[in-house]
């Protein structure tokens, strides 16, 4: 098994022990550090994997499968030890790293395993043109050779390694700028990688400052996945431009969640405590807002009340020993606390939770606020934290509206016992996802895409265009037997030009007129 500094090197990062801290934010404790590299540090392990990445896309897609599966088994044979290491640099709870990260990896080596040689073979295509009659047309996909990965600190395995997963099965190789406050997991997947037999250099990690690594990766690589806010999203698709380097994000959100009167308010009250506490709401696509009709406002937001209540948060020791954990990012317990005073001010009240707890570690109670207006920015702006607004509407209108009323639109649910109807009003949330009588668990399909409109985000991770983005798109035209001069060729002659107008019009002239 490679050491620590062998994985490191390996990793790409031969800077040496030292540099960035690793806090662990449920205790406060330092846990280690990481190599704090330069820009040309960044693009050495580039070059290295730009050189390797030939030799891993002609393994072929069953070549690389290989090694997927490997990885597959290998997440699962060492879960303890992989939960642990997110838990430990998250401050998450032990069921949170299982549950949307370890398992998410299981699935999506297999999954992209699988799936790759089928989403990126050779397509057919017809035409009715008369000009390539005859002709075989097809649509292939090249690895675009080096895509950079620039990852966020809530999901340091799923959204952070786990967009490299497509890369690497398409044929690229990866380089992966994990968030500085949380880089262990991807030195861990380096080491992962290493022993399951990924040819050295085709996978690097870049530690360090963000501001630093992130714009040397950017200039450095052929494609970009970012997962991040959309202020920073925004700068990196601009830094991209200067070199027309394409790239994926996933950026904020707001998503709402609507309560109708008919709605099994049990089982809303259950998914919004959960998908709005769960991983501490530190999820992009976590319930943020809430609508209720009126009829049932007070009977829901006394469930929620109740259940927000018994949450058990502290610092994690193993599976079941508490619900909500730390908050992960320092500077986030300052926009959770504007959010919640903002909101008493205006008005609101807190029947949950409201207070930050910074004895020991880092943490922010679970929180219900009631009687929220969009006056509010715990309503319009991204809190990314354990609370949960509660809104009281007069009806399904109302709540389709204001929850259309942001600059968001990455997720979203709607809840109702009358499914045809859900399903109508989640047709109508400007939200790249929504679910009925759910939340978040479209995730989970990997045959899917999940993406954001509005500011949420650009391109989608997951189903076909979630591999094929990291790939260049080509056509092909062949022609197996071929004249010597086509009619529509030079020299032009009326007689020729005659003909192709009556095709025209035989071709395209018999559709209806208004």
């Amino acid at each position: 098994m490679a050491t620590v500094e062998q994985r490191r090197t390996r990793s790409g990062n031969g800077a040496g022990p030292g540099g960035t801290p690793v806090e662990n934010p449920a205790t406060g404790e330092i846990i280690t550090s990481v190599p704090d590299l330069k820009p040309k540090d960044v693009k050495e392990i580039v070059a290295r994997a730009r050189a390797a990445q030939p030799a891993w896309e002609a393994l072929g897609f069953e070549g690389r499968a290989r090694i997927l599966r490997r990885a597959q088994k290998w997440v699962l044979d060492n879960t303890q030890r992989i939960c642990d290491t997110i838990v430990a640099e998250t401050g998450k709870t032990y069921e949170d790293a299982l549950i949307a990260e370890v398992s998410y990896a299981a699935n999506a080596f297999g999954f992209w395993a699988k799936t790759a040689p089928e989403y990126l073979a050779d397509e057919r295509v017809k035409s009715s043109n008369m000009f390539v009659k005859g002709a075989k047309l097809i649509v292939r996909y090249k690895p675009l050779g080096v895509v950079g990965v620039i990852g966020p600190w809530n999901y340091p395995l799923t959204n952070s390694f786990g967009d490299c997963i497509p890369a690497l099965a398409a044929g690229n190789a990866a380089v992966l700028k994990p968030a500085e406050k949380t880089p262990l997991t991807s030195l861990l997947m380096a080491e992962m990688l290493d022993e399951c037999g990924m040819p050295e250099g085709v996978f690097g990690v870049a530690t360090g400052k963000g501001s630093v690594t992130g714009p040397a990766l950017i200039d450095a690589v052929d494609f970009v996945m970012f997962t991040g806010s959309t202020e920073t999203g925004k700068k990196v698709m601009a830094q991209a431009a200067e070199t027309l380097t394409p790239v994926g994000l996933e950026l904020g959100g707001k998503d709402p969640m609507i309560v109708l009167s008919d709605a099994d308010l049990e089982r809303a009250a259950n998914t919004a405590v959960y998908y709005g506490f769960q991983n501490g709401g530190q999820t992009c696509i976590s319930i943020e807002r809430v609508y209720v009709e009126e009829p049932v406002y007070d009977e829901f937001v006394a469930k929620v009340q109740d259940k927000a209540r018994a949450l058990r948060q502290g610092v994690p020791s193993g599976p079941g020993s508490v619900d909500v954990g730390a908050v992960t990012f320092e500077p986030q317990m300052k926009t959770i606390q504007e959010h919640v005073d903002d909101a008493l001010a205006k008005g609101a009240r807190v029947v949950a939770g409201g207070h930050a707890k910074t004895d020991r570690g880092r943490y922010f109670e679970p929180t219900v606020l009631v009687d929220v207006d969009h006056t509010m920015k715990c309503m319009t702006e991204e809190t990314f934290g354990p609370t949960l607004p509660i809104m009281r509407v007069r009806d399904a209108e109302e709540a389709v509206r204001l929850a259309n009323d942001s600059p968001f639109g990455l997720a979203g649910s709607v809840f109702t016992r009358d499914v045809e109807k859900g399903e109508r009003i989640a047709r109508q949330v400007e939200s790249g996802a929504v679910c009925v009588n759910d939340a978040m668990t479209n995730y989970a399909a990997l045959e899917i895409p999940m993406g954001g409109w509005k500011t949420s985000g650009m391109g989608s991770r997951h189903g076909a265009y979630g591999i094929r983005k990291y790939c260049a798109q080509q056509t092909l035209l062949v022609k197996r037997f071929a004249l010597k001069k086509d009619v529509h060729m030079f020299p032009y002659r009326a007689r020729n030009t005659k003909v192709i107008g009556g095709l025209l019009k035989l071709l395209y002239g018999r559709g209806k007129r208004d």
